[in-house]
Order: C-alpha cells, then sequence, then structure tokens
C-alpha cells in the first residue's frame, strides 16, 4: 500500500503513533523516520532518557514530544501518552517501541486490521520461533500467552509484543500498573470489557549490538507474576459470574428454559444433576461464594454450568426470609429444640442468636430441597424429551 494512501486512512480513523523512549539513542532515529514516512501523528514519550535522546528528538519539529524527568517505567510513559492523544482527538493509538525491534512498514496492516473491525486492539504476533529470538523470550511469551487464555478465554499467540493499535475510547480509565505488566493488564481488562483482542503478523528484528532492552528478569517477572495472581482471583470470583449473570439478563424464563435446558445436549441425568446442585448451593448458608461454586463444581463435575449458576440463585431477596425459617425450623427439628419462631420478625439477628441451629438446618433443608428438585427435574425432562420425540 502506497503510504500516502495509508496516510489519508490514519487521519481519517484518528490514529496517532505512540512511541515510549528510554536510552535508546542507537535506534530511535530510525524508528521515527520509519514511522513518519505514514504519519505526522506521531507522540514520542521521553521517559527520563539520561543518553542523548534529547538531542535527536530536537531535530523532528513536525511531531509532539513529552518529556518525564525521571525514569518511572514503559506503563507510566504510555499511560501519559494515551492521555495527551485523547486531548487531541485520537481515537486510536498505534504503539511502537523504540529499541528497533519493530518495523514501521507494518502500519500499513494495523491500518487494514482496523477498517475491518474498529472495536479491536491489535498486538503484532513475532514469530517467536524463528533463529535469534532468545528462549527465554519465548519461554516468557508462552507463561503470558497462558494465563491470558485463563482470564480472558481468547488464545493468542503473542501478547507480550509491544507493537499494537488500542483503542483509546474503551480502555479502562484508571489502571493498577505502570511498568511492564502495564502491558499484561490493559489487554486483559481491555478483553473484559468485550473488546475483541487479536493478533496481526509483524516482522521482528532481534540485534543485540543495537537492541536494548530494560526488562530486568527477576523483578518484572515477579511483578508479572503477582499481577497474573490478582488478574486470576478477579476473573474466577467477579468476571465469570459477571458474564454468566449479563447472558442470563437477555433471556426471560421461557428463553432460558427453552434453550438452556431442553435444547441442551446433556443427558437429563447430567441436566438433573446441574439443577440439584445448584439449588442446593443456593439454599445452602454459601451466601457470596453460590456464583463460584457452583461454576467451579460444575466444572469439576462435568455437569452443565449454566443450568448450576442459574439454579444457585434461589436464595433471591424475596425467597431469604422463607428459607432462613423454614432452615431455623429444620435444625430446630433435627437438634429437638423446641424453640417458638415469628416468621415476621426473622432478622439475621435471629440468625446470630441461633447460628447452630441455623447452619445444621440449612445444610439439612438444602439437601432435602437438592434432592427433591434433582427428582423431579429429571421427571419432568423426561416427560418432555419423549414428547418431543413423539412429535418429531
Amino acid at each position: 500500500m502506497e503510504p500516502s494512501i495509508v496516510r489519508n486512512k490514519i487521519d481519517k480513523l484518528k490514529i496517532c503513533v505512540l512511541i515510549p523512549t528510554y536510552n535508546n539513542h542507537k535506534t530511535l532515529e530510525r524508528v521515527i523516520d520509519g514511522v513518519l514516512l505514514y504519519t505526522d501523528n506521531v507522540i514520542v514519550i521521553n521517559d527520563g532518557s539520561t543518553d542523548t535522546t534529547a538531542t535527536i528528538l530536537e531535530k523532528y519539529t513536525s511531531i509532539s514530544v513529552l518529556t518525564i524527568e525521571k525514569n518511572k517505567g514503559k506503563g507510566n510513559a504510555l499511560q501519559i501518552g494515551f492521555r495527551d492523544a485523547i486531548s487531541k482527538g485520537y481515537e486510536y493509538a498505534i504503539t511502537i517501541d523504540s529499541d528497533g525491534q519493530h518495523f514501521p512498514h507494518d502500519i500499513p496492516d494495523f491500518v487494514t486490521k482496523l477498517e475491518e473491525n474498529q472495536l479491536v486492539l491489535l498486538i503484532g504476533s513475532r514469530q517467536m520461533e524463528q533463529d535469534g529470538i532468545p528462549k527465554k523470550s519465548s519461554f516468557g511469551n508462552k507463561f503470558s500467552n497462558f494465563w491470558f487464555w485463563f482470564e480472558t478465554g481468547i488464545k493468542l499467540e503473542d501478547t507480550q509484543s509491544g507493537f499494537r493499535l488500542y483503542p483509546l475510547n474503551y480502555l479502562p480509565k484508571k489502571f493498577w500498573t505502570n511498568k511492564f505488566e502495564f502491558e499484561i493488564e490493559i489487554i486483559v481488562r481491555t478483553a473484559w470489557k468485550g473488546i475483541d483482542v487479536i493478533n496481526i503478523q509483524i516482522d521482528i528484528l532481534y540485534d543485540p549490538n543495537e537492541r536494548v532492552s530494560h526488562f530486568r528478569p527477576f523483578k518484572d517477572f515477579t511483578r508479572i507474576s503477582i499481577l497474573n495472581t490478582f488478574l486470576v482471583f478477579v476473573t474466577i470470583f467477579y468476571i465469570k459470574p459477571r458474564n454468566f449473570l449479563f447472558s442470563f439478563k437477555k433471556k426471560n424464563i421461557k428463553t432460558f428454559f427453552k434453550e438452556d435446558i431442553l435444547g441442551s445436549n446433556d443427558t437429563n441425568k447430567v441436566k438433573a444433576l446441574s439443577i440439584a446442585l445448584g439449588v442446593f448451593l443456593g439454599i445452602a448458608p454459601l451466601w457470596g461464594f453460590q456464583t463460584f461454586l457452583a461454576i467451579f463444581l460444575a466444572s469439576m463435575f462435568r455437569l452443565n454450568k449454566v443450568i448450576s449458576f442459574f439454579f444457585s440463585n434461589v436464595s433471591i431477596p424475596p425467597m431469604i426470609p422463607i428459607i432462613i425459617y423454614l432452615s431455623l425450623l429444620t435444625g430446630s427439628l433435627i437438634l429437638q429444640d423446641k424453640m417458638e419462631f415469628d416468621f415476621e420478625v426473622i432478622s439475621f439477628e435471629i440468625i446470630k442468636k441461633n447460628l447452630l441451629r441455623y447452619v445444621i438446618g440449612s445444610f439439612a433443608f438444602a439437601t432435602f430441597c437438592s434432592i427433591l428438585s434433582g427428582i423431579v427435574s429429571y421427571f419432568i425432562l423426561s416427560f418432555f424429551s419423549q414428547k418431543t420425540v413423539k412429535n418429531a
């Protein structure tokens, strides 16, 4: 594609190019010159460089230069660049490293891909298996790819490349990190917002005589590991339950019953057991953990996660007083404690005073309801299955 055509498309799509740099004076000029072939919408963030970077940047009068007095990390530099780009009216930002690893001639491919889908975050996919690439870089990338998949469900070939295109208006408003791990955080959290994250093939150059890497193996790998631990926690306890909940909000009960229960390919036994599991978790005194446990246990026992999740919400607000009352009553019968209950004044204070009775009773009541719902649902599902076969 001719540079002039790319230039027009970049202006039309409101794209800028961000170049964060820290002590890369050997390669910085080559990178900037390569980018300027395609656009003048360039923002360089000088992250406290102590070499001749400032002198080099003085030669370029057509680009914006943001100077950070003291080096604070790539993530911090990118965040400053994003804010500046948004203030200038740009809607997308292509980021390219200044260490000479990336080739600006791949910029047209980012633009072409963006034209196909404008709700996307693009990551340049390096050919990590080619000669000259350090094995530790290949291992680190595979490690990162695995955790990104676990946290988002998206499989990528490369999650660590700094050659990217970001949709500025769909990025998180605030970030938790500001160094190398930032580039992991931003793609995970953007994916959580429903934005497609896609790889695009790029060329790569590893020249040990020119390239200066500021990655500190122990410190930065530790930071990335801590971040991934936190992201996994958020994924399990918030993102997955939230996504399940959002999927149900789009359906009414009739649609859910038709599509997710009757329309499921699982056997009636599996469906009934999934319902029984959900009912048990919804009634048992596990408030706050029902969603996580429903998804986790259904996965572990190869049951239907959607059905288990749905029925674990049996303890919705209107049902809570009834469930509490019946649990306390069941506990009283088991403990042979003839206690008087006033249904109208059931409260959490009463639960505190009768905690043992409530815990025993709720587990017993949950078990009874679970078995009953499992048996009843199995026969109902069998009835509908036979009816479907007859009508076929």
